[in-house]
C-alpha cells in the first residue's frame, strides 16, 4: 500500500528534530454547499533540524517514531 503525503506549512519549530506542520483541506459543508477550509497539525520527524516557521513542505507517512510523530519531512518548497 503506498504511502500518504501531505503538503502544508511549519508552524513550530521549538522541539529537537521535530516540526509541527499545518495541512489545510477544502471540505464541502453538508448544508450550505459551500467549500470550507478545515485544517489539522501533525508532528513530523525533521532529522537535520532544517525547517523554518513559515516553510511549506511535504511529509510522507512512516513507522511510529514517538508517542505523536508518525509521519517525515520529505522535501522543501
Amino acid at each position: 500500500m503506498p504511502k500518504r503525503v501531505l503538503q502544508g506549512v511549519v508552524v513550530s519549530t521549538k522541539m529537537d528534530k521535530s516540526v509541527v506542520v499545518r495541512v489545510e483541506r477544502r471540505v464541502m459543508d453538508p448544508v450550505y454547499k459551500k467549500y470550507v477550509k478545515r485544517s489539522k497539525k501533525y508532528t513530523a520527524h525533521d532529522e537535520k533540524n532544517l525547517c523554518n516557521v513559515g516553510d511549506v513542505v511535504q511529509i510522507i507517512e512512516c513507522r511510529p517514531i514517538s508517542k505523536t510523530k508518525t509521519w517525515e519531512v520529505v522535501t522543501e518548497k
